[in-house]
């Protein structure tokens, strides 16, 4: 019960690539870069099981960003002439690369990190992947004229390396969408449709996480102009609770989404966001086993994952260990409570 995860990225140490950075640049070439991936994978799946997380994952260590990492390895895609765009609803702006052929996978893509972290963790892993709808918010598009034509053609990629992944040996695959908090009427449209056609045939568990964003400028600005009540999961919560999306990951400490929104996901498993990204004030164990608490008036006991609200991807390594410790800590406390209030074993 309560079983500890993260959502999915981790800071990169600064031997791999510049620190703190959302599109850090590596520091190596070659077999050099492709040996320093390998070891940072390892040092934090150890790092991970340290902090008494239950499900590890390979903290994002091998990928520049969660959604280029993956677009590295399509055809397609021309990395030579990024251009300029706003993504996100024009929340910031990013150099992106651009579609100008029918998109195809060159070969695998993620099968470095997930075989090696599989190879190296008695636990159950969980693995990543961009979803369709923020992949074709985060590239410009010069050949299919059509948001869900394009969605639906990166679906089909992202499910033969999900499909791949299973196959490595990952527990639980995760499609991450912050787009749908973005373009909310999009999400329950097409949306939801491409991320279960991105997770056909899969047996395993499958996952979607949506955030507020990771804790940089542009993210935190935009929460400021939202409100008092963050309501944009409403538009899109019930879409999933029909899916057959097994798990949900939402923000939940240190925002302004009403809590009882999670009720929405009735029948779903949900990764509650226990750890806040945008800070760099470490929860105490107490406060994560509060909100793991709240989180049991919306959603039964046994269906609660405690979370990270983002990636951690931007913050020090310091902060994050510090974090990771108190959601694993914190998780072990309220399963403590639980134990003592329903004299479970």
């Amino acid at each position: 019960m309560f079983e500890a995860v993260i959502a999915g990225s981790l800071p990169k140490p600064s031997w791999l690539s510049e620190t703190e950075k959302l599109w850090p640049q590596w520091k190596l070439q070659g077999q050099d870069l492709s040996q320093a991936k390998m070891d940072a994978t390892l040092m934090w799946v150890k790092l991970q099981e340290d902090a008494g997380l239950d499900i590890v994952g390979d903290g994002e260590q091998a990928r520049q960003h969660f959604v280029h990492g993956f677009l590295e390895q399509v055809g397609g895609i021309d990395f030579e002439h990024k251009v300029t765009m706003g993504i996100r609803d024009g929340r910031y702006d990013a150099q992106v690369p651009q579609v100008i052929a029918p998109l195809k996978l060159k070969g695998r893509v993620h099968a470095m990190e997930a075989q090696l972290a599989r190879a190296h963790t008695t636990k159950k892993l969980k693995f990543t992947l961009p979803g369709p709808m923020t992949i074709v918010d985060t590239v410009a598009d010069r050949f299919y004229g059509s948001k869900v034509s394009m969605a639906m053609a990166f679906a089909d990629l992202l499910n033969q390396e999900a499909l791949a992944l299973q196959a490595d040996g990952v527990d639980i695959i995760q499609f991450d969408e912050p787009a749908f908090n973005v373009y909310m009427k999009d999400a329950a449209d097409w949306g939801v449709q491409a991320l279960e056609r991105a997770a056909r045939g899969l047996t395993c568990t499958t996952a979607v996480h949506i955030c507020y964003g990771y804790g940089i400028k542009a993210n935190n600005d935009w929460k400021e102009k939202l409100g008092q009540e963050w309501r944009q999961y409403e538009e899109v919560f019930p879409a999933l609770a029909k899916s057959s999306i097994r798990q949900v990951s939402l923000e939940c400490f240190h925002s302004h989404v009403p809590p009882h929104l999670m009720a929405l996901l009735e029948g779903k498993d949900v990764m509650v966001g226990v750890i806040d990204v945008a800070s760099d004030v470490v929860e105490t164990p107490e406060q994560v086993a509060d909100t793991i608490g709240l989180a049991m008036k919306y959603v039964p006991a046994n269906r609660i994952f405690p979370c990270t609200n983002c990636g951690m991807a931007p913050m020090s390594r310091e902060v994050a260990l510090a974090k990771l410790k108190a959601l694993g800590d914190g998780a072990r406390l309220a399963r403590e409570r639980w134990q003592t209030k329903t004299g479970a074993p």
